[in-house]
């Protein structure tokens, strides 16, 4: 996944946002909380998002992810595709989707509505 797709696909899911910070990396959000950061470190894209626990300690481990730096430090189920192999196309797409997912049923039920979120399947 390049970068540039990634962009257009946090964009394309629902009531999504994107602003460009913490040395320009692409950070997107869902009714104002961050579910995926993007950017390119030599010439690799490096995605963070969030993810269930069960989820985490599956991946946590993987050739080409790891906590995530930071977040994960401060016991949040955070993971980032950082190197090859990583995970396929598809399956970060999965990821990216269900952190979206993750972070808009944390909203209160009033920004939900809001955001057309309040009825929205779990990927």
């Amino acid at each position: 996944m390049t970068g540039a797709e990634f962009n257009a696909f946090c964009r394309a899911l629902p009531a999504t946002t994107h602003v460009v910070q913490w040395g320009g990396a692409d950070v997107w959000k869902v009714g104002g909380k961050v579910f995926a950061i993007g950017g390119a470190h030599d010439g690799v894209l490096w995605v963070t998002f969030k993810v269930s626990g069960i989820a985490y300690e599956v991946l946590k481990d993987q050739p080409g992810l790891r906590p995530a730096p930071y977040l994960a430090s401060r016991g949040l189920t955070w993971i980032q595709h950082f190197a090859k192999p990583g995970l396929r196309d598809a399956t970060l797409r999965d990821h990216i989707r269900q952190s979206h997912w993750l972070i808009a049923q944390g909203l209160p039920k009033k920004k939900q509505k809001e955001l057309g979120l309040e009825t929205a399947p779990r990927p």
